[in-house]
């Protein structure tokens, strides 16, 4: 370890390491919303990169990686807080733990990667390569276990870049492994002896990848029009008994308020808009549809299936009778349910958003609304499920998406305009518009290219009316989903590791 980089990295003590790696992992969370410093991000990685593998043993690099991911994951999702203080006497207390435990849960991801690599090279700078690596196996295992959380990670640092669009070629898994990748070269490079300014010059290629992407054709001039209705009913309010009938007449005005051009076909409401259980709404529904004149209305409530609470997205015809029925399927933990079941209620412990008593129960499955005519097929998701890429691909392929939402849960700072960000995302993906109707902002009509075409700013009630973006032809990426993304990272992991124990022998007798 001849290179002044490395060796005055190998020789930090082990405090500095971790508050280095923490500092390191904080900036690269700043590529995600609201910051949205997608380069300063990237450098971020690259530096924490350079600290965990240059740590002296594997447990030091382990707890480099952890401190790094901890830090990040803090700045990132430090909106998870925000539910605790809506009911602020009986769980406030709890939003501390709630946020250190989060970050620090989600860190042991990255720290199992730190200590593989410090075990398995000797050389800093071919480890940097093989710890990006399995840092994006890491991710993609982040996404399903224990139900699943991709938010926050490296890639989504890309959203508000340029490359955003490569997103339909390789999914947000191909926009992670760019990121660490190109960090790693970094790395690499200061870590063999390269100046600053030489690494960042021998990732000028990427460059290439942020060339034009053209727009999506425009809507056709009869195109249906779509109204989004946002009530902005604040959490702490939204089921007050005395506040319920004002949300609700809000939302009838708005639904009722002249269109600017051709009238709506269709209008949407948000996430839990229904101010009474859906078996309980034959008067709230003829309501309804008098104030959409005739126009089809998806509204967000909520059922009882037999014992069973349902989070439900509910397509009304112009009459108000009910045409189809989604329910939730990917709840949230300790949200909307908790898990341990009968063992968590009998010791009274209940999901923070949870309004029904008990919780929810899942629904069967992704599903689409059959809306028909110019609306098509569209693929509703809930809240939370728009985080999650693959459900889409296990139903057949629809004409748009479509995103109810309360975000009023996610505070005003970060948390809703990281998820209008992964709704983006989604749009790029598939080739798909996303109109997202949310409770209290950030409504907003996104094409395929993932373009916020319009949107209504949070925290202010409005109808936003907007003809439907046309669908893309299918992605790379709805082709193929994971899968190739996953192999190629897996191969070239595989591959780098094998060269820096092959080479290692040569190395340490130079």
């Amino acid at each position: 370890m001849s290179h002044s980089a490395a060796s005055a990295l190998a020789g930090l003590r082990p405090w500095a390491r971790l508050g280095l790696a923490g500092l390191a992992g904080a900036v690269g969370a700043l590529g995600l919303a609201p910051f949205d410093l997608w380069f300063v991000g990237w450098l971020g990685f690259a530096a924490l990169l350079a600290l965990s593998v240059t740590a002296p043993a594997p447990r030091a690099a382990a707890l480099a990686a952890w401190a790094g991911g901890a830090a990040h994951f803090a700045l990132a999702l430090n909106w998870i807080v925000e539910p605790f203080f809506v009911d602020a006497a009986r769980h406030g207390w709890m939003a501390t733990f709630a946020l250190i435990l989060m970050a620090g849960g989600l860190a042991l991801f990255w720290a199992l990667p730190g200590w593989l690599v410090a075990r398995l090279l000797p050389r800093p700078a071919a480890r940097a390569v093989v710890l990006a690596g399995l840092l994006v196996l890491a991710e993609a295992a982040r996404g399903v276990v224990f139900t699943g959380f991709p938010w926050a990670q490296p890639g989504h640092g890309l959203i508000a870049s340029p490359l955003l669009g490569l997103a339909a070629l390789a999914g947000p898994l191909g926009l992670t492994a760019l990121v660490l990748g190109a960090a790693a070269v970094l790395a690499s490079l200061v870590l063999r002896g390269r100046a600053m300014g030489a690494g960042l010059l021998a990732l000028a290629p990427l460059a290439l990848l942020a060339l034009p992407v053209p727009a999506p054709p425009p809507p056709e001039p009869a195109a249906p029009v779509v109204r989004l209705i946002q009530p902005n009913a604040p959490q702490h309010l939204k089921w007050r008994s005395d506040m319920v009938p004002v949300f609700f007449r809000r939302a009838l005005d708005l639904t009722a308020g002249p269109p600017e051009g051709r009238a709506p076909a269709l209008i949407v409401w948000p996430e839990t808009s229904l101010p009474v259980l859906l078996e309980e709404s034959q008067r709230v529904r003829a309501d309804i549809a008098a104030a959409a004149g005739g126009a089809e209305v998806v509204v967000g409530g909520q059922r009882f299936e037999g014992l069973r609470a349902r989070n439900t997205a509910v397509l009304l015809d112009p009459a108000g009778a009910i045409r189809q029925v989604y329910d939730k399927h990917h709840l949230v933990p300790f949200g909307e349910y908790m898990p341990g079941g009968a063992a968590a209620q009998a010791l009274g412990l209940r999901g923070i958003a949870e309004v029904l008593a008990g919780g929810y129960s899942p629904g069967p499955g992704p599903d689409l609304l059959e809306i028909g005519g110019a609306l098509g097929r569209a693929f509703p998701m809930i809240c939370y499920e728009a985080i999650f890429p693959r459900y889409i691909r296990t139903v057949p392929r629809p004409d748009w998406m479509l995103h109810l939402t309360n975000d009023a849960w996610f505070g005003q700072v970060s948390g809703p305009y990281q998820h209008l960000a992964l709704a983006r995302l989604r749009a790029v993906e598939q080739g798909l518009p996303v109109l997202r109707a949310a409770n209290t902002g950030v409504s907003a009509v996104i094409d395929g290219r993932g373009r916020v075409l319009a949107a209504l700013p949070l925290n202010a009630a409005g109808a936003l009316d907007a003809a439907l973006p046309p669908a893309l032809p299918p992605t790379l990426y709805a082709r193929t989903g994971d899968w190739p993304i996953l192999l190629l990272v897996l191969l070239a992991t595989a591959a780098a590791l094998a060269a820096g124990r092959r080479f290692a022998p040569l190395h340490r007798s130079g």
